[in-house]
C-alpha cells in the first residue's frame, strides 16, 4: 500500500474534486444561478454579453483562487495539529 503522499503524487487524491460533491443545496443554487444567468445572456445586447462573460469569467477564476488558499491554508493548519500532537509531551493516558 501506497504512503498518502504517494497516492497525491500519483494523483489517485484529488482534494478539489472531492470537495465539490454534489449535495442538494449546492445543486439547487447551481441551478438558480444558471437559470438567471440564461435570462440575463438572452436579453443581453452582444456589448452587454461580453460584459457579463468577462464578469462571469473573473468571478470563476477569484472562486478557484480563493479554494485553492483555503485548501493550502487548511492543509497547512493539519499538519501543524500533527506535528503538535506527535511532540506533545502530555500525552493522555487511559
Amino acid at each position: 500500500m501506497r504512503s498518502i503522499i504517494e497516492e497525491l503524487w500519483y494523483g489517485n487524491i484529488c482534494p478539489n474534486s472531492d470537495s465539490t460533491q454534489e449535495r442538494k443545496e449546492t445543486s439547487e443554487l447551481m441551478k438558480y444561478i444558471a437559470d438567471h444567468y440564461q435570462s440575463l445572456i438572452s436579453e443581453a445586447t452582444d456589448k452587454q454579453k461580453a460584459i457579463l462573460e468577462k464578469f462571469a469569467d473573473c468571478q470563476s477564476e477569484l472562486t478557484s483562487i480563493n479554494e485553492r488558499d483555503i485548501f493550502v491554508y487548511a492543509f497547512k493548519l493539519g499538519a501543524r495539529i500533527a506535528l503538535e500532537i506527535m511532540n506533545t509531551d502530555n500525552i493522555l493516558k487511559y
